[in-house]
């Protein structure tokens, strides 16, 4: 199996510092915003967001964590037994603007579940969407308002991210099967 680093610690340590800002410009500050990350990948990154955000702006927003293991269409089909994290939303996301925090997109299909899974909370104001990885191949018309990196791999190509929170180090690879 071959394997490619398309980002090193440095490289994902600076595409989260962009993304901050940019979630940050595009939001007009942090009032009635929220950060929520997608489990498993999703909740370090968007803890690491929240970090940068609440340093710049010296305030603290809502953070939460989602699992969408039971709202994906396909779980059935991944698992007999699918694993089922714990969802922590401590707060009312009515009239929020919500950004979901993922560590890869692909299809669209865990976003989706996402989506459907943050209805059932409450409606709010809007939500987007921050990647640190987009590896394209669409298969349902969802894309991300914040990117870190587009990487093009193919079918029979796998983007793994690593990161120190779960794993041993920061990186981004692109692996051959």
């Amino acid at each position: 199996m071959s394997k490619q680093v398309v980002m090193n610690g440095r490289d994902i340590d600076r595409s989260l510092d962009r993304l901050s800002l940019e979630i940050l410009e595009r939001n007009h500050g942090i009032e009635n915003l929220a950060i929520i990350g997608i489990h498993t990948g999703g909740v370090f990154l968007a803890e690491r967001i929240h970090a940068k955000i609440t340093k710049h702006e010296q305030a603290d927003l809502p953070q939460a964590s989602l699992d969408i293991t039971l709202y994906r269409d396909d779980w059935s089909l991944i698992s007999q037994n699918p694993i089922v994290r714990k969802t922590s939303i401590d707060f009312n996301v009515e009239g929020k603007s919500v950004v979901l925090v993922d560590d890869v997109i692909f299809t669209g299909r865990t976003i989706r579940a996402a989506m459907d899974a943050l209805m059932d909370y409450g409606r709010p104001k809007s939500i987007q969407l921050a990647v640190l990885i987009d590896r394209g191949g669409r298969e349902l018309p969802i894309q991300p308002d914040y990117t870190g990196m587009t990487v093009r791999a193919g079918s029979s190509q796998r983007v793994d991210v690593l990161l120190a929170e779960k794993s041993d180090r920061d990186e981004v690879l692109v692996l051959a099967k």
